[in-house]
């Protein structure tokens, strides 16, 4: 990551900019963590465009997490076009959603997103073995313990499931495929992924998943392609007969 310039860094700790409580919400204390809560928040409209953030201080008090941290998620967010930073001022929120675009994340079924998922994440897995750091590795396994942690909770299984596949994503260590599976989980904040969700994510189901997460976590890190691949598509498959029975 680079680093920001300590101007920057002088003048949003001496701005504390419009303060809201995250904590009630968090997933994880890790980078990609943070990115994907900061980046559905922009999403979801809660900062709108052109709306500045909380300084870094705040941030970081918030997620828990240094402010070296929260630089590094700033600047991610900054290369996804999602904020813009501004030496003396703050950072303000630079996405402003299409029409288009949110006509398609709510009119898409669970279903139709778990197809593509089954499209899109097999070469991610592959991708992901191929490139991710160990780091990285480490930031995939602190998204698993969220998972296993849930204890149960559907609601706080979902958050975590999204944090593991985009940290997933994240180790592909492609921006492209990262962009594209960050649309994929837009769809999991419509009506009808929350209507699923009570009746898809069952503590049995909920377990079961994380057992999959463990394993598939385990061949990654292994860097054993064949394995991991076999794995991801197994879970696919399985949410996506889930999701038929389900529905």
């Amino acid at each position: 990551m680079k680093s920001v310039d300590s101007s920057m860094q002088t003048a949003t700790d001496l701005d504390s900019g419009p303060s809201r409580k995250m904590g009630s919400n968090r997933v994880g204390v890790t980078t990609s963590g943070v990115v994907a809560q900061l980046r559905r928040r922009i999403l979801e409209g809660e900062f709108a465009y052109e709306e500045r953030l909380p300084a870094e201080r705040n941030l970081a008090e918030e997620f828990g997490v240094s402010r070296g941290t929260i630089r590094s998620v700033l600047q991610i967010l900054e290369e996804q076009h999602l904020v813009t930073r501004q030496v003396g001022s703050g950072t303000y929120v630079s996405h402003k959603e299409t029409t288009n675009q949110q006509e398609i994340s709510k009119l898409t079924s669970p279903v139709e997103m778990n197809e593509v998922r089954i499209a899109v994440e097999p070469q991610m897995v592959r991708l992901a073995i191929a490139n991710a750091s160990s780091q990285d590795l480490e930031e995939l396994r602190n998204a698993l313990r969220l998972c296993e942690d849930c204890g149960g909770d559907p609601e706080k299984f979902a958050r975590a499931d999204t944090a593991f596949h985009m940290a997933l994503a994240h180790c592909s260590r492609n921006k492209l495929l990262y962009w594209l599976y960050e649309r994929i989980s837009e769809v999991r904040q419509n009506s009808q992924w929350r209507t699923m969700k009570a009746k898809l994510l069952t503590p049995d189901r909920i377990n079961f998943y994380n057992s999959q997460h463990r394993a598939l976590y385990e061949a990654i890190a292994a860097r054993d392609t064949p394995e991991a691949t076999k794995l991801i598509k197994q879970h696919l498959f399985g949410v996506h007969d889930d999701l038929l029975e389900t529905d």
